[in-house]
């Protein structure tokens, strides 16, 4: 089975180098892994993707030897697993607010005895079955993860207990969802800084990863807060940074 880039550099304590990704790209993940990437954030929970495309990008990222954190759109637990199956390295959930929400999820997708995930054995994890042997099981349990998002101020609070969940392999702040309900949601008094510190500080406390996207402004901020979950790039920005750059360049040019 495949090792996961990701998990070898968090068990080392080491950042991940890891962009993002939305569209149907195959070549963005060789240019990625050329680059030194580690992984790629695939996000299906607002960018609309097909399942053949969505394998056919997975079957990419195994060509290019590169991590797949994939976001689902659905928490139905057999397409969960069926895309570790298809070959994604990990998953990312969204709007994780409790720790029964999230021991759900490790019962989706992790194997016996952490889990409840069901065994096929025949998918592109497993090479097809050629790849089947007794150490599968105890492989894909080792080698895929799990991270859950931070996007509430209930997952804030509940952060802790969240953190100290049996599989749950990291923690992902989202300040899109968590600023929104901090601006929206009368009578709270959290700040986006303080989110970050509850979330960095539960992460140490259970020795769990944590990160979130982060600007170039922020990278070493994040990075010096114990961040090692850093997204950093990703095509979306690429390609409006370069049309707006180019755009200009014509203007000068042009008038």
């Amino acid at each position: 089975m495949r090792r996961s880039k990701t998990l070898a550099k968090l068990r080392n304590n080491e950042p991940v180098r890891m962009c993002a990704l939305g569209h149907y790209i195959p070549s963005y993940l060789r240019h990625a892994a050329h680059f030194g990437y580690d992984c790629i954030w695939l996000d299906l929970e607002h960018r609309a993707m097909g399942d053949r495309d969505v394998q056919s990008l997975l079957a990419h990222f195994h060509l290019f030897d590169i991590d797949c954190m994939l976001r689902p759109p659905t928490l139905e637990k057999t397409r969960l697993y069926r895309y570790l199956e298809d070959g994604a390295t990990g998953l990312m959930i969204p709007h994780v607010s409790t720790p029964e929400r999230a021991r759900e999820l490790v019962q989706a997708v992790k194997f016996p005895p952490l889990g409840d995930r069901g065994l096929d054995g025949a998918g592109l994890d497993s090479d097809y079955f050629l790849g089947y042997g007794p150490d599968y099981i105890d492989q894909a349990n080792s080698e895929t993860f799990l991270v859950v998002q931070i996007e509430t101020p209930l997952a804030v609070e509940n952060v802790d207990a969240i953190a100290a969940v049996e599989g749950v392999d990291g923690l992902f702040l989202g300040p899109g969802d968590l600023g929104l309900r901090i601006e929206r949601l009368p009578g709270l008094s959290l700040t986006m800084e303080d989110a970050r510190a509850r979330v960095a500080a539960a992460a140490a406390r259970h020795g769990k990863a944590w990160g979130c996207p982060a600007s170039s402004e922020q990278l070493e901020s994040l990075y010096g807060q114990g961040a090692r979950l850093l997204a950093h790039g990703g095509d979306f920005m690429a390609c409006m940074n370069m049309l707006r750059e180019c755009g200009q360049r014509l203007d000068e040019v042009y008038g």
